[in-house]
């Protein structure tokens, strides 16, 4: 053991056994508060992480040459940070001078680093807000939460789970058998075995909550790591990365152990290093096209994880809460303008409506009702802008204009005011009744403030829609709401088959986007929306396989 990563594995010894129990009893747990508050953070935090913040812009992010980068805040102005680019052959080599050492340490000392790496994270959590915000364009409280508490909860819980695999195997052990009159007693050694190097290909709206998980299951597991960030969300990556440089320095391993892989849309490298021979893990987040690319290319030879698209449905039965029903689905569906791959795309309503506490609600009635929900939550400017954000991509607007020729407008999408950000791109969520046939409309994932409000003939078949939909197309979040007891057993039972995460009667201050580390499985690998789960065994145990070596013991 090496003594500086001893000492870490020591220091961090009670989070990694709290995190493990955590992850088996699956109740509410998080190492790192949620709260950006300066009695946890310290009082002067924010305004020096705005300050670093600021000194990082229109800068290179560290020396080296070439420099590229062009990210652009979705709230309004050019980052002008640039990093230095390494190419494939250059990264590759370097990863693997510095597998060895890595691998050779033992579990404990891996963890310790890694959750040394974790704990500095979480200190710089107001600085990662910034980058967070300024490269997805979230809004600040999201940014802090999801980039920064939550994204290094789903870190710890990579490492909880991978220590658990790990922990199975045995070092060393004596075997022993009676063969007739003669016992058979042999001395077994197992190790567990890197697979190789792990790339993590991240995306442009959650980097580090979609990156963290496969970054320390890499690492925890003995694979060194190249980190390939989305051309239009670098810095949040960049951060971490040079984080963990800095803890594996000083714990005595090589810094190459984790590098950072810019690119640039006119010259993408995902694909060169995902298919590279000494590559042996890949996590992706991002678009079904290069998913498939990845299946297809790579995922018979190495271990693949993806998280890709979905189209999340909701399928509303009856109510007891009608009001709460609005107020809940208008904020899921206007929290960052739409662009969280939990977010609800289609409501499948009945053509005659639902039973609700207020009587009977048509499907016009629906409508007008979820519009004036959402109208209620965005009046206020200041209140917008904390929950739209803004819109990452342009795209999305392109797909915004595109969406309201596909039926009829039941609430259309608009920009708004956020102050202090005159140029931020916004979008509020367009909402547009189409018939059930209507399936090139609603059965494709529109990513962004766009939902559908769907005419099914009763309950029965909206669920079977929702649920055919989910487990031919993708999905990773179902909402329903009903009455009936043996209608939310059978939509239980069709979206378990589905592979979907299911939530029922949401109308207080839970919303079908939230996915809480160590307590929720995000993502199945049942359906097109993915082919993992964060997080569960087999998140982890294909990092590495197992070396036996045995011998006759000594007399």
């Amino acid at each position: 053991m090496i003594a500086a990563a001893a000492a870490l594995a020591a220091k961090h010894r009670a989070t990694l056994d709290q995190a493990i129990a955590a992850a088996r009893g699956r109740g509410h747990f998080s190492a790192y508060p949620e709260a950006p508050s300066g009695k946890i953070y310290g009082e002067t935090a924010k305004a020096e992480a705005e300050a670093a913040f600021n000194a990082l812009l229109n800068h290179p992010f560290a020396a080296g040459a070439p420099q590229i980068g062009a990210e652009r805040s979705p709230w309004g102005s050019a980052l002008g940070v640039t990093y230095p680019a390494l190419d494939v052959p250059a990264l590759i080599a370097r990863a693997e001078a510095a597998a060895r050492g890595w691998a050779g340490a033992s579990p404990e000392d891996r963890a310790g680093v890694c959750l040394e790496i974790l704990h500095r994270l979480n200190r710089d959590s107001f600085l990662m807000a910034q980058a967070v915000m300024h490269t997805t364009g979230q809004g600040w409280a999201m940014a802090f939460q999801a980039g920064g508490p939550h994204a290094q909860d789903r870190g710890l819980e990579a490492v909880a789970y991978a220590m658990e695999e790990l922990g199975r195997i045995p070092p060393a052990v004596r075997w022993t058998k009676q063969a007739g009159k003669e016992q058979l007693v042999l001395d077994k050694l197992f190790r567990a075995v890197p697979r190789g190097i792990g790339v993590v290909i991240g995306c442009a709206t959650f980097p580090t909550w979609n990156g963290y998980p496969g970054i320390f299951a890499n690492l925890v597991t003995g694979n060194v790591v190249i980190v390939k960030p989305h051309p239009a969300a670098i810095l949040p990556l960049a951060l971490t990365v040079r984080t963990a440089r800095a803890v594996l320095a000083e714990a005595g391993f090589a810094e190459d152990v984790i590098q950072l892989a810019p690119d640039t849309p006119d010259a993408p490298i995902a694909a060169q290093l995902a298919a590279h021979e000494a590559v042996g893990i890949v996590d992706f987040t991002g678009g079904p096209a290069f998913g498939r690319w990845l299946r297809e290319q790579v995922g018979g030879r190495k271990a693949l994880h993806t998280e890709e698209a979905g189209i999340n449905p909701v399928v509303l039965h009856s109510t007891d809460d009608f009001a709460g029903l609005c107020r809940n689905l208008a904020f899921s569906l206007s929290l960052y303008s739409g662009q969280m791959c939990t977010a609800p795309q289609n409501l499948f309503v009945p053509q005659d409506g639902i039973a609700t506490d207020e009587g009977h609600k048509g499907f016009d009635e629906i409508g007008r009702a979820l519009a004036a929900a959402v109208d209620a939550l965005l009046k206020d400017p200041g209140r917008a802008a904390g929950v739209l954000g803004t819109v990452q991509s342009p795209a999305t607007l392109d797909r915004i204009a595109e969406a309201r020729k596909l039926g009829q407008v039941v609430r259309d999408s608009g920009s708004v005011d956020m102050p202090g950000f005159p140029e931020a791109r916004s979008a509020t969520p367009l909402l547009v009744a189409v018939d059930a046939g209507a399936r090139e409309a609603w059965g494709e994932e529109r990513f962004g403030p766009i939902a559908f409000l769907i005419r099914c003939a009763d309950a029965d078949a909206a669920l079977d829609h929702a649920a055919h939909s989910a487990r031919t197309r993708g999905a990773i979040t179902a909402l329903v709401h009903s009455t009936d007891e043996a209608f939310l057993a059978r939509a239980e039972a069709a979206f378990a088959r589905a592979g979907v995460a299911l939530s029922e009667n949401l109308t207080g201050g839970v919303f079908v986007n939230q996915s809480a580390a160590f307590s929720d499985y995000h993502v199945s690998g049942a359906n097109p929306a993915g082919t993992s789960c964060l997080t569960d065994a087999a998140f982890v145990a294909n990092r590495f396989h197992i070396a036996m070596a045995r011998r006759p013991a000594a007399a």
